[in-house]
């Protein structure tokens, strides 16, 4: 379907997709997502939009709290972004990952939506401390391909570009991207989708810049483990997520000018 055509657009995920890092909770979040549906109505104006995503949500959880809703929502474009918090998590499967997010191409391309994904970048080279996960990057990445080979579902491979790992393309967790990042990641998705005056623009580096280099750097990243990982590992450990109690900010197709109710918990800040 050309992107012209695109009328009903559904959003399913996590925080990623959610939009943290681009903006807050107390002015409201923006995201990869709300930026792509922006360029969609640019496009066509009578676009609805839903965001289904919940930060803090496994691929399985995505698949069971979200997928239902979205069918239910008869998108002619879904966007499926998920596994990025399992592959944090000490018990991780990408098959089993993998199978969730297939589940939800199968799903939602047999009943008549255009599908789109992304592919996830080095986590090794945004943290170095997170290098341990890195084999597990590259298997799920190889598994996303392949699943959305099978549905005919397009991949925006963000993973494939050294930009994508760059600082500033991400906020100070290094967990979920920055405004410019998020920016990146919607121009990705309309390039994949040939969205009319999208280009490969996104792909091009940043302009060079000094990175903290030996004991700046190390002492850069002890701050990032104590300000950030800390806490997360803290929250996984006693089973809690930031997620916990929230709902979709979007749940339902509305016009992008329709401003919907906040979600619950709106004073919850915390990373996923």
């Amino acid at each position: 379907m050309p992107s012209s055509e695109y009328l009903r657009y559904v959003a399913l995920g996590d925080s990623q997709t959610e939009g943290l890092g681009d903006g807050d909770d107390s002015v409201g979040l923006r995201g990869w997502a709300d930026r792509l549906a922006e360029h969609l109505a640019d496009v066509n104006p009578g676009l609805q939009y839903a965001n289904l995503a919940v930060r803090g949500r496994s691929a399985g959880q995505v698949r069971a709290e979200q997928l239902g809703a979205a069918l239910a929502l008869r998108p002619d474009l879904a966007t499926v972004v998920a596994g990025v918090n399992d592959l944090l998590r000490p018990r991780f499967d990408a098959a089993e990952v993998a199978g969730h997010l297939e589940e939800m191409f199968a799903s939602l391309t047999a009943a008549g939506a255009q599908v789109v994904t992304l592919t996830f970048p080095d986590v090794g080279k945004i943290a170095p401390i997170a290098r341990p996960v890195q084999s597990r990057v590259f298997d799920l990445n190889a598994r996303i391909r392949a699943a959305a080979g099978r549905h005919g579902v397009t991949v925006a491979e963000t993973a494939l570009h050294a930009v994508a790992t760059d600082p500033r393309l991400w906020s100070a967790d290094r967990l979920h991207a920055s405004p410019l990042g998020h920016e990146r990641i919607a121009a990705a998705v309309a390039h994949a989708i040939d969205l009319p005056g999208s280009n490969d623009a996104w792909t091009l580096p940043l302009p060079p810049q000094e990175l903290p280099a030996g004991r700046r750097a190390v002492a850069a990243e002890l701050r990032w483990a104590a300000a950030f990982l800390g806490p997360w590992l803290g929250r996984r450990l006693r089973g809690r997520s930031s997620g916990d109690g929230r709902t979709a900010k979007r749940p339902l197709l509305l016009p992008l000018s329709a401003v919907p109710d906040p979600p619950a918990d709106i004073g919850q800040r915390q990373p996923s």
